[in-house]
């Protein structure tokens, strides 16, 4: 399993750096593992796949405007990222963040990022992360939604604006904790779901806040060697007892979004049952993976040479995804996370 064995060549021009005018305008690749068939649609006959009784299992985090920006009292410009929460005291939050300023900031450093809220440097934590104190006059979260910006990811070269808040969310976004968006569920909308519930589709949620480590490269040329980033996830009793009992009926299970599908073969058990509860998930899924609860999966194109790549070739086959890949880029399907739609059965 070596790093190149998962590039391809992608030209610039197809990484979408907007979204489409409506959420279920974009394009649908299907691929069937079976008969390695593929087919080019539009996102919303992706109804057609579905039947009475599927389990259709969905990411609804919500992505925070995790971008600070402000000033420190030198007058320096100064952004800091929030990326998880130590601690929460009576009036103050304390977080692990990366920080970006002209000179590193040392423990100590105040910084002013809006009216009531402002920040301090308290140490360095495990590279590249500093732990962070906040003050707030008010609810801090509350704050954070009104001052700060969404990260976009870094293939995305623009600064986020007003259409992002609501567009880099999926519908079903509930949970605060994201600093990514589970990007497969960019394209569903509420018409769409309400279809599904008609079809007689289990429509059930699962939360996993998508971290930074979704934009990590991977570094060893040996991808056996990579060690993933951790993640916080929950299952909800009433979601993993609809899967179970799904798989005991041989009713399919269609995973929405890579993080759905990492959630699920987080939480299953040796012997294929899907346990509730929280706790933090590291799982790499490579080539070589046997799944055990995802019978169907929905997801965007992925980056070369990414884990995200390397989970959906697991579950289709490294040579049918490359040429599923290939055959994308000469139709000139949009990529990543504004991108267009595939559904592999």
């Amino acid at each position: 399993m070596q790093l190149n064995d998962f590039d391809y060549s992608l030209p610039e021009e197809l990484i979408a750096q907007q979204p489409v005018a409506q959420r279920d305008a974009s394009r649908l690749m299907c691929l069937d593992r079976r008969n390695k068939t593929i087919l080019s649609r539009r996102f919303t006959d992706i109804l057609e796949y579905f039947r009475s009784g599927d389990v259709l299992v969905f990411n609804n985090t919500r992505v925070i405007p995790a971008r600070l920006l402000g000033y420190k009292e030198t007058g320096g410009k100064v952004e800091i990222f929030l990326v998880r929460p130590v601690t929460t005291l009576a009036a103050d939050e304390e977080w692990l963040c990366l920080t970006k300023s002209s000179r590193p900031l040392r423990s100590g450093t105040f910084v002013a990022l809006a009216e009531g809220l402002s920040a301090e440097v308290l140490e360095e934590a495990e590279s590249p992360y500093r732990r962070v104190r906040f003050h707030c006059n008010g609810d801090f979260m509350q704050r954070v939604e009104e001052v700060g910006h969404l990260p976009l990811p870094p293939y995305i070269k623009r600064e986020d604006g007003a259409e992002d808040r609501s567009r880099y969310q999926t519908v079903f976004a509930r949970e605060k904790g994201a600093v990514a968006a589970p990007t497969a569920g960019l394209h569903f909308t509420d018409e769409i779901l309400s279809r599904l519930a008609a079809l007689g589709v289990q429509l059930v949620p699962v939360t996993l806040h998508v971290g930074l480590g979704t934009f990590l490269p991977v570094r060893v040329a040996d991808i056996r060697q990579h060690k993933m980033h951790t993640e916080l996830f929950s299952v909800p009793e009433e979601t993993a007892g609809m899967v179970n009992r799904a798989r005991q009926e041989q009713r399919r299970v269609f995973a929405l979004g890579t993080t759905s599908a990492r959630v699920l073969e987080t939480a299953v058990t040796d012997d294929g049952c899907l346990l509730p509860g929280s706790g933090e998930s590291d799982i790499f899924i490579y080539p070589g993976y046997r799944f055990k609860l995802v019978d169907a999966l929905i997801t965007n194109f992925h980056l070369p040479k990414s884990t995200l790549l390397m989970l959906v070739s697991a579950f289709a086959g490294r040579d049918f995804i490359l040429t599923a890949y290939r055959r994308a880029v000469a139709e000139q399907y949009r990529f990543f996370s504004y991108g267009d739609c595939m559904l592999i059965l």
